[in-house]
């Protein structure tokens, strides 16, 4: 008996410090796996206020396509990521310089390419040095934290005597620099369309076999007065018809009423940007044609060295896309294979245009965050982290930030946290989800309209449904000097549709995306003014939108 008293008291003498460690250890454990959770948390909120920041600061600035006003809003954007950090993290003892050091990279991408806020070098070569005012505070070598310079979806070709650069964007739109088939120049840019036709003598235009024409001119408030307007190279200006002056048309230059000229106004007619965007496209299809372009093959990207593109891997090495895979035509506008129209998702131009804008951000992120060591004060080696192809997703179709936060000691490891967090309202891009359908866009401001998804059920078009961008529905800020405080206002009044967006039970759902299910409802004739309606939308904003590439003087005088 006294045996087993012994054994059971040497199992207690070691089974005790065993189980008291294995405690510890989970408990450490435990206890890492909740910071690691509450840091997500805190990074993923970070992240949404910074691209919420982006949204307010472009849907209220008239003039956020600019490049000056763009690199503001997003400089904005990168402040206010910090401060919403340095206010997440505020109880765990970090203030905001302090977490910028382990803030390796923040990645806005845009439409056709992307900015990275890091530390940097600044390089200032003797001329600029002699130019700068005396009380200038910025230093040849001295590193700085900001706006590296903007980086596009590009890709360079080269094909017998083809030898150019193609700049994609988040739609089917490309720029095309460089030399053609005949070793001539080319500096061009225009929407990838299949199956629209231009006929020159009528001045038909024709997409997916639906007639696109001009429309009514579209209307909105400004504060508490409905008035028209037009948008031209992502500017809309307001005709102001009770103007004791006359008739005089207005912009709004971040909140406040700008008149313009009496003589720039504008031709009061039809607005015909939708008939412009197609008609434009077609004719970009057969310049294309003579450029030689349409002969290009995914295996002659190459890169700016002119040295054969690399498959795209991901962090373990396995390939996402294979530039020389299939080897096909990038631009096939006949058919693309048998799958689709050149301008839908899952044909071979969408997939060649979204590995090569994986390939430029995943490579200058890369080399981002590795220079970042040099920089670093710690003894934290920053490196890029694995995305999952869901979070690439959501990057290759919509204007996102994408945040890094490094280093910080979490108890039983370091942490290494990212957030990818987009944001499909916005002035950049109009995608086919972006077209909201409003039943009848002539009701008086004492009652709404209601806007619906493209493929709801019971949609009855009539000769007042008009399709309208989605961000035409957030609010806006009206200020001006006379004014001391600001008015918020709608531009548009309409009410969602429940069913459609929030219970989402009464839509047409099955099929891979808008243009197939329009195409399946064409046969009726409502289905084919559906159609008309949707298309005309899309085509009218985004011809609307602002293009690097236009000369926008030029362009807005082909409407005064």
């Amino acid at each position: 008996m006294m045996k087993y008293q012994y054994l059971a008291v040497v199992f207690v003498i070691i089974m005790l410090p065993i189980s008291l460690v294995f405690s510890a250890y989970l408990g450490a454990q435990l206890q890492t796996l909740d910071l690691q959770l509450s840091y997500d948390t805190k990074l993923d909120n970070t992240t949404y206020d910074a691209i919420k920041a982006f949204q307010l600061n472009t849907v209220n600035s008239g003039t956020s396509d600019f490049l000056n006003s763009k690199i503001r809003d997003i400089e904005a954007a990168a402040n206010s990521f910090f401060t919403s950090l340095a206010t997440n993290f505020n109880m765990s003892g970090y203030n905001s310089e302090i977490l910028q050091e382990y803030v390796p990279a923040l990645v806005f991408t845009l439409y056709d390419g992307f900015y990275i806020y890091s530390p940097f070098e600044n390089t200032l070569d003797a001329d600029t040095i002699s130019r700068l005012p005396a009380n200038a505070t910025y230093t040849n070598g001295e590193e700085v934290t900001g706006l590296k310079p903007y980086i596009y979806y590009s890709c360079r070709y080269v094909r017998g005597q083809i030898d150019v650069t193609i700049t994609y964007s988040l739609d089917n739109y490309i720029t095309i620099q460089g030399t053609d088939q005949n070793g001539k120049a080319i500096n061009d840019a225009g929407y990838l369309i299949d199956d629209v036709t231009y006929n020159a003598s009528s001045g038909q235009v024709t997409y997916r076999g639906i007639e696109i024409t001009s429309e009514t001119p579209l209307e909105e408030f400004v504060g508490d007065k409905k008035y028209q307007y037009i948008k031209i190279n992502g500017q809309k200006y307001y005709l102001d018809e009770s103007n004791s002056a006359g008739p005089r048309w207005f912009y709004l230059d971040n909140g406040k009423m700008t008149y313009l000229n009496e003589n720039q106004n504008f031709r009061d007619e039809n607005n015909d940007m939708a008939y412009r965007y197609y008609k434009e496209a077609a004719e970009f299809k057969n310049r294309l044609s003579n450029y030689g372009i349409l002969n290009l093959r995914s295996s002659d990207a190459r890169s700016p060295q002119g040295t054969a593109l690399t498959p795209v891997t991901d962090i373990n090495g396995d390939v996402i896309y294979d530039f020389t895979g299939g080897d096909y035509k990038i631009f096939d506008f006949s058919d693309n294979g048998g799958t689709s129209n050149i301008e839908e998702k899952d044909s071979n131009f969408n997939d060649h245009r979204l590995a090569v804008i994986r390939y430029v951000i995943e490579t200058n992120l890369s080399v981002a965050l590795a220079n970042y060591n040099n920089y670093g004060t710690g003894n934290f080696e920053f490196r890029m982290p694995k995305l999952g192809e869901e979070e690439w997703n959501r990057i290759l179709n919509n204007v996102c930030l994408i945040s890094f936060l490094q280093g910080l000691s979490i108890g039983g490891k370091i942490y290494n946290g990212y957030s990818v967090i987009n944001n499909n309202k916005n002035e950049e891009v109009v995608t086919e989800e972006s077209i909201y359908i409003v039943d009848d866009v002539t009701v008086p401001a004492t009652t709404n309209s209601t806007y619906h998804r493209v493929n709801h059920k019971d949609l009855t078009v009539t000769a007042n449904t008009k399709g309208i961008f989605n961000i035409d529905l957030e609010r806006k800020s009206l200020g001006s000097d006379q004014r001391e405080t600001t008015l918020y206002y709608f531009p548009r009044r309409d009410l969602g549709c429940y069913t459609c967006f929030v219970a989402q039970t009464n839509i047409n759902g099955g099929y891979d995306n808008v243009y197939d299910y329009l195409d399946s409802i064409s046969s009726s004739a409502n289905g084919r003014a559906l159609a008309k309606v949707y298309y005309t939308a899309l085509g009218r904003e985004r011809y609307s939108m602002y293009k690097v590439f236009r000369n926008g003087e030029e362009h807005t005088n082909q409407f005064r």
